[in-house]
């Protein structure tokens, strides 16, 4: 008969497993660092060597990585899903802005579709605590700020929607935008009336997610990044404009 002896399940496998879980629904982010030794080990109730033993097979996996003298971290390369050859390529060609913004609202619609049937109330509740955040940086007219509570807001409701792998692929993305790699999210909130049209279309998008109306939802994150995308084209357009009209005034000038 094909049976065989059950054995009991290492403790140090039980904590990889754990962690595992924890990197792969990204609840522990690239960069994080995880508690002490002594505070892990006592928060899994297992012994100090089979959590060492552990974070080694994780270390060896390049899931952690140990920094000295600052201690474990969630390896920092797990939010890069691209190669530095290619997100070189990305920084110095338009037509990667604009198809990763067309990447953005085929992924982000379908991921407001999903958390509205997939989310839980908890999800939903995180998506509106961070629309108050950024109703609160709003009124400080802090660009900076609002940019980046914009980045959390679209990714919690890519958490909301419960695709893993959709939320490491997102996250690597919005890491590069965070990094300037496709423009710099700062030009989208300088001017008032952007500001407050982005606002609003944020409140949009949660409204229908709060409904829990996933069509809704969807077309909502649509007119706003086909908003993004315009408004983004636009200000290149300006760019250039202005640019050739400093060549003309200098020809003027100068002769």
């Amino acid at each position: 008969m094909p049976f065989e002896k059950i054995e009991a399940e290492k403790l140090s496998a039980a904590v990889i497993r754990q962690i595992e879980l924890l990197i792969l629904r990204g609840i522990l982010r690239p960069g994080e660092r995880l508690p002490s030794e002594r505070e892990l080990a006592d928060r899994m109730g297992v012994s100090r060597p089979s959590l060492r033993d552990a974070v080694a097979a994780l270390e060896e996996r390049g899931l952690l990585a140990a920094k000295p003298g600052s201690g474990i971290y969630v390896a920092d390369t797990l939010a890069s899903a691209f190669p530095e050859p290619l997100v070189d390529l990305f920084a110095k060609h338009d037509e990667a802005v604009f198809d990763y913004l067309t990447f953005r609202r085929d992924m982000e619609g379908l991921a407001a579709e999903r958390a509205c049937k997939f989310g839980s109330d908890t999800d939903l509740e995180v998506i509106a605590a961070v629309l108050a955040q950024m109703e609160s940086a709003h009124e400080k007219r802090n660009p900076a700020e609002e940019a980046q509570l914009d980045a959390e807001f679209h990714l919690a409701i890519i958490e909301a929607s419960h695709n893993v792998v959709m939320l490491h692929m997102m996250r690597a993305m919005f890491r590069m935008l965070r990094e300037g790699v496709f423009y710099n999210r700062k030009v989208m909130f300088k001017q008032r009336t952007t500001r407050d049209d982005l606002l609003d279309q944020h409140r949009q998008i949660n409204r229908a997610i709060q409904a829990r109306d996933g069509v809704a939802a969807r077309t909502a994150v649509e007119f706003h990044l086909s908003y993004v995308e315009q408004s983004l084209a636009d200000h290149r357009k300006a760019e250039t404009n202005e640019r050739i009209a400093q060549q003309r005034l200098d020809y003027v000038q100068n002769g």
